[in-house]
């Protein structure tokens, strides 16, 4: 799925109106591998729906400061509680980051993304975006959709090379399903 909302910075956010207990998930600076680890314990897993060579879009690259670069591995997963999605993420890796010792980002199968990135001692991450995906598009992400989904995404520079990491928070995170 490529990003067709507008992304906001948190202090454009003001009149927004964000759930409340949303508000952790989509502003939490550590890991969400982590978190929800700690929510689901052995239940948690990630569930890979595709991954491949794609060209990107003008707006992904211009969030990462890659003008120049036009071929990305595009992973697209469900971070699931057992068999229930609770988030899915999308990530876009240029082609030049996926080189020398950062070649494993192209490797990952079904381990979470977040768990090698915040282990990486060369890992920077620049500022959370939130953005609201109306209900009318958030069927792609999971099936029907009654409510708008919101999500966050981040640049993650690993040995100074971007990635862009997406995550949209789907309606079972927060109901307890």
């Amino acid at each position: 799925m490529k990003a067709a909302q507008r992304w906001y910075r948190r202090h454009q956010l003001f009149n927004r109106d964000i759930p409340a207990e949303l508000l952790p998930w989509l502003f939490e600076v550590s890991s969400l591998t982590a978190k929800l680890v700690d929510l689901c314990g052995d239940d948690f897993n990630v569930r890979v729906l595709s991954q491949s060579w794609q060209s990107m879009s003008a707006e992904e690259a211009d969030a990462m400061s890659v003008r120049h670069v036009h071929a990305a591995l595009v992973r697209e997963v469900l971070l699931c509680r057992k068999d229930q999605p609770l988030v899915y993420a999308r990530t876009v890796i240029p082609a030049t980051t996926v080189k020398g010792a950062q070649r494993r980002y192209a490797n990952m199968g079904n381990r979470p993304l977040g768990a090698m990135l915040f282990a990486d001692r060369t890992m920077r991450r620049e500022e959370v975006q939130v953005a609201r995906l109306p209900k009318e598009h958030a069927a792609c992400l999971h099936g029907d959709c009654e409510q708008d989904i919101w999500g966050r995404r981040s640049v993650f520079r690993v040995a100074g090379r971007p990635l862009l990491v997406s995550e949209y928070f789907l309606p079972a995170l927060l109901s307890g399903d």
